[in-house]
C-alpha cells in the first residue's frame, strides 16, 4: 500500500503539473483525482477543501520563487543591484508560470475564506484554505518571507545611501517594499495581459501572443523606473 504521504505528495505534484501546463482553471478536484489515479473523493482523506489542496499546490509555487530569489542573490553585489534582481526574478517568475502565479495569489485562498471576526473551522483551528500538513496555516503566511525579503533589500539599500530610518526624509523600509511590491506586481499582471506593451507601443502584431518572459530592453527600463520612483535614481 502506498505511504498516506507519498499520495498526499502525488495530489500536490498531479495539480503542480496541471496548473503549470494548463492553467489555474483546470485544477478541479475530480480531475486531480484521477490523474492522480484514485477516486475522486480520495483527496478528501488529506485535505478537507478543495481549497487546501489548491492552497497546497500554491505553496509549491512559493518555495519555487523563494528558490529563485535565493538564487538570484547568492552572489555580492551593491544593494540596489540585489534590489534590481529580486525584481526581475519576481517579474520573471510571474511571466514564466503564468497560471501558478495566479494561483499564489488567488484571494480565496490568501484570506483563507474565514469570515471576519469568527474563529477559523468552528474554533477548531482549521481554516478552508489551510492545509492540515501545514498546521492549518493559511496561504498568506506564504507571503511574508517574500515581503521580510523585499524589506531587507530595501533597507540595505536605504542604508547604503545614507537614509536609514530614523533620519529626516528617510523612507520607511517596510512602507517603500510593500509600494515596490505592488509596482512589481502590477508591471507583472499589466505585461501579461499586453496592456504595457500596447501604451508604449510595442505591442506583437494582431494575432501573437507577448512572449511571456521577453528579453526585451523594455522589461529592464520598467523595473528601472519602479526602483526610481519608490527609492529615488541610482545615481542620487
Amino acid at each position: 500500500m502506498e505511504p498516506e504521504s507519498s499520495l498526499r505528495e502525488r495530489l500536490i505534484d498531479v495539480g503542480v503539473d496541471l496548473v503549470t501546463t494548463e492553467g489555474a482553471g483546470s485544477l478541479g478536484l475530480r480531475e486531480i483525482a484521477r490523474r492522480a489515479g484514485v477516486s475522486h473523493g480520495a483527496p478528501r482523506r488529506y485535505f478537507p477543501t478543495h481549497q487546501a489542496l489548491l492552497s497546497a499546490i500554491a505553496r509549491r509555487g512559493f518555495a519555487e520563487l523563494g528558490a529563485r530569489f535565493a538564487a538570484a542573490l547568492d552572489r555580492p553585489a551593491p544593494p540596489r543591484a540585489r534590489l534590481r534582481a529580486a525584481g526581475r526574478t519576481y517579474v520573471g517568475y510571474a511571466l514564466a508560470n503564468r497560471g501558478m502565479f495566479e494561483l499564489m495569489f488567488r484571494h480565496d485562498l490568501l484570506a483563507g475564506d474565514v469570515p471576519a471576526g469568527d474563529p477559523p473551522d468552528g474554533g477548531q483551528g482549521r481554516v478552508t484554505g489551510a492545509d492540515p500538513a501545514d498546521g492549518h496555516r493559511p496561504l498568506r503566511e506564504s507571503t511574508r518571507p517574500l515581503f521580510a525579503l523585499l524589506t531587507a533589500l530595501v533597507a540595505d539599500h536605504l542604508a547604503a545611501t545614507g537614509r536609514q530610518p530614523g533620519r529626516p526624509g528617510a523612507p520607511d523600509p517596510a512602507l517603500a517594499a510593500a509600494a515596490l511590491w505592488t509596482n512589481l506586481h502590477g508591471i507583472a499582471q499589466l505585461w501579461t495581459w499586453g496592456s504595457l506593451q500596447l501604451v508604449l507601443d510595442t505591442a506583437p502584431p494582431p494575432g501573437r501572443a507577448p512572449a511571456p518572459d521577453d528579453p526585451s530592453a523594455l522589461l529592464d527600463r520598467l523595473l528601472d523606473a519602479a526602483l526610481d520612483a519608490h527609492l529615488g535614481p541610482a545615481d542620487a
